[in-house]
């Protein structure tokens, strides 16, 4: 991989040739050309403003949906670290109550719905079955338990390519299933999520419910990448992999869960090739047995070789 020699100056940590596999769930995949961690808003803004529009750029956030091809990341990474993950209240409900958040783009899903639990802020709950950052769920729809992004959403502020700070109300976003139409290029850094007045104590019970589902039907403690394939209309995929003889199937290091077959794992020593082919070959399998051809859920960036 060739590294860039001209980058806008920064406030913030740029790091060439960093490796990434320690910062995503599957710990595979090769370097990033140029991770960028910016100090605040307007670093972000003025890099991107500044940054050689033939340069591409590709947000990473906690790593849990993904997989980094061995090849590795050409252009620039933007990491969004601490300065990124604040959460606040605000808006009044019906008693005076704060009944929404504002939440930075790096704030992990989890923190968002303690905080609102906290609060007596119900419907953000499914956030605790959902392993990564808020910007990652703002972008891709993300979903767990009955309810998506889409319906706690009121707007996202975005960084676009060119350094413009940007408000992007609901009805904008282009939601559908796991997908969003976000400009491409452009990097959520906050987003205000809106819910209703609850019991702190019942709230706290739903989320607890979760987690120990959670706990209960997913390989949570071993190398993942978390839902591989979206659900098909009509199908679960973790049902079509089941059913087509997948549960248990490896390729090199790469397994497909024998607690539940939507999920892949790194069994210690596999590659992201072993991990993608593993998928591939269970997309073929499905298909062949079924005639239903599963989509990837996990997103795959990056260079093979």
């Amino acid at each position: 991989m060739t590294v860039a020699t001209t980058l806008p100056e920064t406030r913030g940590k740029l790091t060439a040739e960093a490796p990434l596999a320690p910062l995503v769930w599957f710990k595979s995949g090769g370097p990033a050309e140029w991770l960028f961690a910016p100090k605040d808003v307007e670093d972000l803004q003025h890099f991107l403003r500044d940054l050689d529009p033939a340069i591409p750029v590709w947000p990473l956030g906690l790593g849990s949906n993904l997989i980094i091809r061995d090849g590795g990341k050409r252009g620039v990474t933007i990491r969004l670290g601490k300065a990124f993950a604040g959460i606040e209240t605000v808006g009044k409900g019906t008693f005076g109550i704060d009944d929404a958040l504002i939440c930075g783009a790096g704030a992990p899903g989890i923190s968002a719905s303690s905080m609102a639990r906290d609060h007596g802020i119900a419907g953000l709950e499914f956030l605790r079955g959902i392993p990564g950052t808020i910007g990652g769920a703002v972008r891709m729809n993300a979903g767990a338990y009955g309810r998506e992004v889409c319906d706690i959403l009121e707007s996202a502020d975005v960084v676009l390519r060119n350094g413009e700070l940007k408000t992007i109300p609901l009805a904008d976003m282009g939601y559908s299933y796991r997908h969003s139409e976000l400009p491409e290029g452009a990097i959520v850094v906050s987003a205000t999520l809106r819910g209703t007045e609850g019991d702190p104590e019942v709230i706290g019970a739903e989320m607890k419910r979760i987690a120990d589902e959670r706990e209960a039907s997913q390989p949570l403690r071993s190398k993942t990448g978390g839902s591989t394939f979206k659900n098909p209309e009509g199908y679960k995929a973790w049902q079509l992999v089941d059913q087509a003889g997948c549960r248990g199937l490896q390729i090199g290091q790469a397994q497909v869960s024998e607690k539940h077959c939507n999920f892949l794992l790194n069994l210690g020593g596999a590659t992201s090739a072993d991990i993608e082919a593993l998928g591939e070959e269970v997309r073929r399998q499905v298909k062949e047995d079924s005639g239903v051809e599963l989509q990837w859920e996990i997103q795959r960036v990056g260079d093979r070789t």
